[in-house]
């Protein structure tokens, strides 16, 4: 298993942090490392992001979906050979704030051979609660 992380309190509620997360299209413009997101962010959705990180698209399907509490994004191989999982928590604190945890957990049998292509996304999960903490507090 690979896994990376980041944590970050944020100065609005769940429900706002929650429409930035939910909205496919508005992603680039808080997100520096997103191109664009095809699909639609909701249950049982099929959703395609293309990074700046990747001239591949990554598909993914929404496999949880609790509004404005958690998404998890699933993506990976058939059979779960190599599986990534993405999960954003909202964990609402007094003073309307949130506390927003990003994690997401590589695994599979062909973890192995996938994870040695997968670079340290430490910085890359700093980034990104950092940005939406940003677009969130405007």
């Amino acid at each position: 298993m690979k896994k990376y992380s980041a944590s970050i309190t944020i100065n609005a509620s769940p429900e706002k942090i929650w429409k930035i997360l939910t909205d496919a299209n508005g992603y680039p413009a808080w997100d520096s490392t997103m191109n664009r997101i095809e699909g639609k962010i909701a249950l049982g959705e099929t959703v395609k992001f293309f990074t700046k990180l990747s001239a591949q698209a990554f598909p993914v399907k929404v496999t949880a979906f609790e509004p404005n509490q958690k998404l998890i994004l699933t993506g990976g191989m058939p059979l779960g050979l190599f599986k990534s999982e993405r999960t954003h928590t909202l964990v609402p604190i007094k003073d309307v704030k949130t506390q927003f945890h990003t994690e997401e957990i590589f695994s599979g049998p062909l973890l192995p051979v996938f994870g040695k292509n997968i670079p340290d996304l430490t910085e890359n999960f700093q980034g990104f609660v950092a940005a939406l903490k940003n677009q969130a507090e405007k």
